[in-house]
């Protein structure tokens, strides 16, 4: 039956990848902490280098928890915490792109450079962030929790619609009588 119903064998497939990533994930690869880690070492590096780029100067970090606190001067300073890592959004582009059918060779290259951009897309975020604070503090919480959900998951969304028109099987329509 999943040979025959393609829809139906993504959302399975999809289902039990997404099971054993979350288990795997929450009982070894956080726990362990070092992906977490170097994910936000990364989004550090990427959003102070943007933020110093644009003029701003960052805030020294606290001696307490280096390197998980970010901001500019005449803002305040943002804690970026494992959720906010972009790692969940990676292993769904991931899921999404082992799940849907196409080209093995492409899905390699495809794969990395949708990770990338979701990276980059994460770090502009929390830049964005940072200077949204200069502005009025106020304003964070509406920004993290709805303006940045919907531009970080469209922009997942339309890596998927990208990989379906341009790598995804082709169907052929029956000709025109």
């Amino acid at each position: 039956m999943l040979k025959r119903d393609p829809l139906l064998r993504f959302l399975v497939l999809a289902a039990g990848l997404y099971v054993v990533w979350y288990l795997l994930y929450e009982l070894i690869v956080h726990p362990w902490g070092r992906l977490d880690r170097a994910m936000i070492d990364s989004l550090m590096v990427i959003s102070g280098g943007l933020l110093q780029g644009l003029g701003y100067e960052l805030i020294p970090e606290p001696a307490f928890d280096l390197n998980r606190y970010i901001g500019v001067q005449g803002g305040s300073q943002l804690w970026i915490g494992d959720p906010c890592n972009g790692v969940s959004l990676f292993a769904v582009f991931i899921i999404f792109l082992l799940s849907y059918p196409g080209p093995w060779k492409h899905k390699l290259w495809f794969g990395a450079v949708g990770l990338l951009s979701i990276h980059l897309i994460n770090a502009l975020r929390i830049a964005s962030l940072c200077i949204i604070t200069t502005i009025d503090y106020e304003l964070l919480n509406f920004n993290h929790d709805f303006t940045f959900y919907v531009i970080v998951y469209s922009w997942v969304f339309g890596l998927w619609l990208a990989w379906i028109k341009w790598f995804g099987p082709r169907t052929v329509s029956p000709p025109s009588p």
